[in-house]
């Protein structure tokens, strides 16, 4: 009986870490995509994306959205 409750508890412990990471990739990524210009709408795009698909909105803002930010000259 006790082994059960250790993997009750582990699975829990392995959930929580899930959920954390992808709260903090969740609030990154807004931050990120607030803090910068991009062309057009794809700013609120990129929002809506990362809203309505947490995880995975994260990780494809991060691999492919943060190329499409537009260079400001520091002039």
């Amino acid at each position: 009986m006790k082994n059960g409750l250790t993997d009750v508890s582990y699975l829990l412990f392995v959930w929580q870490g899930v959920l954390l990471i992808s709260l903090i990739l969740l609030v990154y990524s807004l931050v990120d995509i607030l803090k910068h210009s991009f062309k057009g709408n794809d700013k609120i795009i990129w929002v809506l994306v990362v809203l309505f698909l947490p995880i995975l909105g994260s990780i494809l803002y991060l691999i492919s959205g943060r190329k499409q930010r537009l260079k400001l000259n520091a002039n």
